[in-house]
């Protein structure tokens, strides 16, 4: 009995098409399948608490903010829903006294720092990001360190002490200027730029300078537009360290102000809000006013930088 030779590819076949699995209808791969009502209303359902968690403690802040005193006094402390709203608390706390002055403090730091910051990690994350760059490695392992390795509190105090940066606003912006965390993932991003918009650069005449300003930062808006927001969120609610460094009470930003006279409860006088108010408006009120004021900044600037947070952080963090 014979064997027959096996059958051999015919000249100028093509090779059978693989077949993709076609999305669903909602648009998701085929092997995921189509999700259940139960699954899409309990998503919705935990999706929904979670807003009302987060919403409905600050709308009770803000109309206790905005309440009359009698609505207070019926409700006892929070409301929910006030009639007859006022801006007494509101005009209270800017008519000017520790509360203004805190604000100025606070906005003077943000800006300042966040500037500071921003040109500080802007610089050694471009240094790092270059090949063959003076003193590459060891900057970079340096920075990796300060990463893994935080140095206390009594230690930094001192550093800060001996420096003579004691009751002074630099003692809030020089010991947190560079965060290593930002310079690695803007520096991830650097190294993402195609090398050829560079070498072009170079090749026309252009400095390093002029690269980083006119081909390196325009491409990179993103990632500066995010970590210039965390160095301004950071900036504004930093608390510890003004209270660890600032001596007088004139100094104090916003939210060491808020610190003391909201989560400590302190009673707030007519002669620290210098108000020009016949009847200072209930303690209460005026307490979350205060909170209401901290929070609102960063509530504006937030929504502007929101859409470059997926790209800013996801390219510079993610390599290949």
């Amino acid at each position: 009995m014979t064997s027959r030779p096996a059958p051999t590819a015919v000249s100028g076949a093509r090779p059978a098409a693989r077949t993709r699995p076609r999305p669903s209808r909602s648009g998701r791969p085929a092997w995921m399948g189509e999700p259940s009502k139960l699954g899409v209303g309990a998503r919705g359902l935990v999706l929904g608490l979670g807003c009302l968690a987060v919403l409905v403690p600050f709308w009770a802040v803000l109309m206790t903010s905005i309440a009359s005193p009698e609505e207070l006094n019926r409700a006892g402390g929070f409301v929910l829903w006030t009639n007859e709203p006022t801006l007494d608390s509101y005009r209270a706390v800017l008519s000017g006294g520790i509360v203004t002055r805190a604000l100025l403090v606070s906005a003077g730091i943000t800006a300042v720092g966040t500037a500071l910051s921003l040109v500080s990690t802007i610089a050694l994350a471009y240094a790092l990001s270059r090949p063959g760059a003076l003193l590459q490695k060891p900057i970079l392992l340096m920075t990796v360190f300060t990463l893994l390795f935080n140095p206390g509190i009594i230690p930094m105090y001192l550093t800060v002490k001996q420096l003579g940066l004691l009751d002074s606003y630099l003692a809030l912006i020089l010991p947190v200027l560079v965060n290593a965390f930002n310079v690695i993932v803007m520096r991830a991003f650097f190294q993402g730029i195609p090398g050829e918009l560079r070498e072009s650069a170079y090749i026309d005449g252009a400095g390093e300078m002029r690269v980083l300003l006119r081909i390196v930062l325009p491409l990179s808006k993103a990632v500066v537009s995010v970590i210039g927001l965390f160095y301004a969120v950071a900036y504004w609610n930093a608390f510890f360290s003004a209270m660890l460094y600032l001596q007088s009470s004139e100094k104090w930003p916003l939210q060491l102000v808020l610190r003391t006279y909201v989560v400590n409860n302190t009673p707030i006088g007519s002669d620290q809000l210098s108000s020009n108010l016949e009847n200072l408006p209930p303690q209460i009120s005026v307490q979350m006013a205060i909170l209401v004021i901290s929070v609102l900044p960063i509530l504006f600037i937030y929504p502007f930088i929101q859409k470059h947070f997926a790209k800013g952080l996801m390219v510079g963090a993610v390599k290949g």
